[in-house]
């Protein structure tokens, strides 16, 4: 058997990055954390943890680390049946990795009714869709809203619906960039001048635009924006342009601020992919994304 203890202090060491901070996270001293690391690790016969900063495990200490999540999240769904109190530094964490777009559009208001009715706090993991599952498959995170159909190994997976993402710009920049009129479709020798705006380096939304117009999606200058409010603001502002979801562009688009700039929209898929344990909890937040995503992304 596997000490609890050991594999919390392991599973709380990967969540604040440091051990001077998982420390303080579990009331002991630094040097009582690094001798349970030594002694899980001797116990086990490998490596757990690099101590580096921020603090990673190993491909084995990813499995003490989902072991150490899953048992306390088992452990509350049964405080909770029994109907014992959970106190404030009691409420367990739910890592949840989520793609940017969603976090800052549709995401949060399926969470914050949860925190009001059950006994957590939500750790979320922002990064690419395309990436999301990645941090399931580590054991990061318990939960992912990703773009991959596919489940994750140990997982289970549930449709949520499609983010709409369509190419736009301010009506200046078109007239300065793309087109001598904004009704008229930009050609590839303007495209190939025109300055865009990517996420980050991950992001490959505006490429994939470029290339159905048949565009060398290398050619045309970049800026690199790393923040979902931000990049839309860059956008708004004439700094590039940029493929907008519905969510974040509509009432812009409504307003005139933006202009679509033709081309093919981008449908996305998002999926909700979740350990295959057996959890109210866990469930809870399955479902309340689950409803949230139907009111505010498109059908599949």
């Amino acid at each position: 058997m596997l000490p609890a203890d050991l594999a919390r202090t392991l599973a709380a060491v990967v969540d604040e990055g440091t051990l001077e901070a998982a420390a303080r996270r579990l009331h002991v001293t630094p040097s009582a954390v690094s001798q349970r690391i030594r002694q899980l690790e001797q116990r086990v016969g490998q490596v757990l943890l690099v101590r580096s900063k921020p603090a990673r495990v190993t491909p084995a200490g990813s499995l003490i680390v989902r072991l150490a999540r899953q048992t306390a999240l088992l452990e509350q769904d049964t405080l909770t049946a029994l109907g014992g109190a959970v106190g404030a530094e009691e409420r367990i964490s739910i890592p949840i990795a989520v793609n940017a777009d969603s976090l800052s559009t549709w995401f949060l208001g399926g969470l914050a009714p949860l925190s009001r009715d059950l006994p957590v706090v939500f750790d979320l993991h922002r990064d690419d869709q395309d990436f999301t599952a990645e941090l399931l498959e580590s054991g990061t995170v318990m939960a992912a809203v990703t773009s991959r159909a596919e489940p994750v190994a140990g997982c289970r997976v549930r449709p949520l619906g499609v983010m709409v993402y369509r190419a736009v710009a301010t009506p200046d920049y078109v007239a300065r960039f793309l087109a001598p009129a904004p009704e008229k479709d930009p050609d590839a020798d303007a495209l190939v001048a025109a300055p865009l705006v990517d996420f980050d380096r991950k992001d490959d939304l505006q490429s994939r635009w470029l290339r159905d117009r048949g565009v060398d999606p290398a050619r045309p200058p970049r800026h690199y924006v790393p923040a979902s409010h931000d990049f839309a603001q860059a956008v708004s502002l004439g700094l590039g342009w940029g493929m907008l979801p519905d969510l974040q562009a509509r009432e812009a688009l409504e307003e005139g601020a933006l202009v679509p700039i033709g081309g093919m929209s981008i449908r996305v898929p998002l999926y909700w992919q979740q350990w295959n344990l057996r959890s109210e909890t866990l469930d809870a937040v399955a479902d309340a994304i689950a409803a949230r995503a139907a009111v505010a992304l498109s059908p599949r």
